[in-house]
């Protein structure tokens, strides 16, 4: 089945994983992509990890009734309570999954301290458990659940004194020595990762959005789905929230011009 010229689906919790979106587009210029946030129920890390499974499952199969010929999981939390239900019940395309970058921050600071934020539930999951116990020997791992901070970054506050505030009394255990490295585990983090390196002090920040963005284009490649170079690429982005406001946000972090 020819599949060159379908959209690749990429799905979040609300605006985060429009950091995973730019990732994908620099690596694959050539696609097209439609995006959904589900703003409305957002955010997931304070959901049961029952609602989280629903609430994907059914954004996942809206975007592949829009055709998509992949999947995108651009959410941690989503990833780590609902990937492996996806990925048996959609085995028709692949299903990309987001993972903390636990092992590059291992790599570039063997026997560091690695500070991994994310949300309760991300950090609760068995899958994290398994990813942070595979690399436990070869650094300190700490990690540091962030119960707010998904929903400040989903309302626009990507910086200024009370993201700092917040971030200092969140992370005041974590921070009387400075980690070497912080690893974002949360799609929504990198928008705010000016504020994160500033009250951190970390040597280096880590995501793990160009991780995914190489897997998904290695499972195109692997069916021969990928889209032609003289192909142009669009973007259409969704949100379950009817507020136009959210729609231009999420433009304006794709570093769209919403006037145009």
């Amino acid at each position: 089945m020819e599949r060159k010229y379908d959209p690749i689906g990429v799905f979040d919790s609300g605006v985060g994983g429009i950091s995973v979106l730019r990732e994908l587009m620099r690596r694959m210029p050539h696609e097209s992509f439609v995006y959904y946030g589900d703003s409305a129920n957002a955010p997931y890390g304070a959901r049961t990890p029952e609602d989280v499974c629903a609430l994907t499952d059914a954004h996942v199969q809206q975007l592949i009734d829009r055709g998509a010929k992949a999947i995108v999981i651009a959410c941690n939390t989503a990833t780590g309570v609902a990937i492996r239900f996806l990925r048996e019940k959609y085995t028709q395309i692949p299903i990309i999954g987001m993972e903390p970058a636990i092992k590059p921050a291992v790599q570039a600071y063997p026997g560091g301290r690695v500070l991994v934020m994310a949300t309760p539930l991300t950090l609760s999951s068995p899958r994290f458990r398994t990813l942070m116990n595979a690399h436990a020997e070869r650094a300190q791992i700490i990690p540091a659940p962030c119960s707010k901070l998904a929903r400040m970054i989903e309302n626009g506050r990507l910086d200024g004194e009370e993201l700092e505030e917040y971030l200092r009394a969140e992370l005041a255990d974590f921070l009387n020595t400075p980690p070497d490295a912080v690893v974002l585990g949360c799609t929504h983090y990198p928008f705010a990762a000016d504020t994160i390196q500033r009250v951190t002090k970390a040597k280096e920040l880590f995501d793990g959005g160009a991780g995914t963005a190489r897997e998904a284009q290695r499972q195109l490649s692997l069916r021969g789905w990928l889209a032609k170079e003289s192909q142009r690429g669009s973007v259409t982005i969704l949100n379950s929230d009817s507020d136009l406001a959210h729609l231009r946000f999420c433009e304006r972090l794709l570093g769209m011009d919403a006037d145009k």
